[in-house]
């Protein structure tokens, strides 16, 4: 599934109308985060992970979506279940991030 850039004008309905998201919140200027994005898009386009949807949301322009998960550092992760937020973490570790997306299929 390719991944997806939402806003605060799109954040709620794609976390509502999907049932497993994951979303890497992220700002222009993070360095972690510009290194991360190639790690995050190639999850994304995983065959093992087509149930789930792939955000991506700027920190610094969506507070809406940033306060949803209580983001506190970035890059920052988050997964919603059923349009709920199930997990959040700061980590730039890949296999924290498929932890958490493989915790939304128990």
């Amino acid at each position: 599934m390719p991944l997806i850039k939402a806003t605060d004008a799109d954040f709620k309905e794609l976390i509502a109308t999907n049932e497993k998201v994951v979303v890497k919140y992220y700002a222009d200027w993070c360095g972690t985060c510009r290194l991360f994005a190639p790690k995050f898009k190639r999850m994304a386009d995983d065959p093992q992970y087509a149930g789930v949807v792939f955000l991506d949301v700027n920190a610094e322009e969506s507070q809406e979506a940033r306060k949803l998960a209580g983001v506190d550092n970035l890059p920052f992760f988050a997964t919603f279940s059923k349009g709920n937020l199930a997990e959040g973490k700061a980590t730039s570790k890949e296999e924290k991030i498929i932890e958490m997306i493989k915790s939304l299929s128990v």
